[in-house]
C-alpha cells in the first residue's frame, strides 16, 4: 500500500510541477484591480478665489444648476476671498481637503469613478514566466463637475500591465 501512495506521490508532484501556470483574465483583473486600488476617485481642485475658475464654473452651466453660486463683484477689501460658494446640492462630490490646505481658498470636489472594466487580452513571452495584458478602464459617476474638465468621460482608456511569474505566482510589475 505504500509502494502505491509513494508512486501516487512522485506522479502528483511530477503533474504539479511539470504544469504550466498560467495567467487567466480573472487573476489579471483581480492583480490589477487591487495595485491599481479600482474604482478610484477622478478630482479636479478649484481654486475659489481665481477670477478664471469662476468664469470657468459660470459657463459650465454649475450656478444655473443650482450646485455653485458665483460672486460676481468684490470690493477692495473682500479681494483675496472666495468668489465660488458651493450649495448644499454640491455637499455630495465634495471631498476633504489635504492637510495643510484652505478651504477658504481650494476645494477638491469629486468629478467622477474611474473603473477597471475588463481585461482584453494577455501576451506571454517564449519562456512563459512574463506576460503583457491589456485593459480597459472607464468613467462611472460621472458628476456634474465633470464639465470643468476637457476629457471624453464616455471613452473607454486601453492600458498595458506587465506581469513576471514567481515561484508564489504571477506578480504585477510596478
Amino acid at each position: 500500500m505504500q509502494k502505491i501512495l509513494k508512486i501516487f506521490l512522485i506522479f502528483y508532484l511530477l503533474l504539479v510541477g511539470c504544469t504550466k501556470k498560467e495567467l487567466s483574465h480573472e487573476e489579471a483583473l483581480k492583480l490589477i484591480q487591487q495595485e491599481n486600488q479600482f474604482p478610484k476617485v477622478f478630482d479636479f481642485e478649484i481654486n475659489r478665489v481665481d477670477e478664471d475658475q469662476a468664469r470657468k464654473v459660470l459657463n459650465a452651466g454649475l450656478e444655473k444648476e443650482g450646485i455653485v453660486t458665483v460672486q460676481r463683484t468684490q470690493k477692495l477689501g473682500e479681494i483675496g476671498k472666495p468668489l465660488i460658494y458651493f450649495t448644499d446640492k454640491a455637499k455630495p462630490y465634495l471631498l476633504p481637503i489635504t492637510k495643510g490646505g484652505n478651504p477658504d481658498k481650494v476645494q477638491v470636489v469629486k468629478v467622477a469613478d474611474k473603473d477597471l472594466v475588463e481585461v482584453t487580452g494577455i501576451s506571454t513571452n517564449s519562456n512563459e514566466k512574463n506576460a503583457v495584458v491589456e485593459y480597459t478602464t472607464a468613467y462611472k459617476n460621472i458628476t456634474p463637475f465633470a464639465a470643468l474638465v476637457n476629457l471624453d468621460f464616455q471613452k473607454k482608456e486601453m492600458h498595458k500591465a506587465y506581469f513576471s511569474l514567481y515561484d508564489d505566482g504571477w506578480r504585477l510589475e510596478k
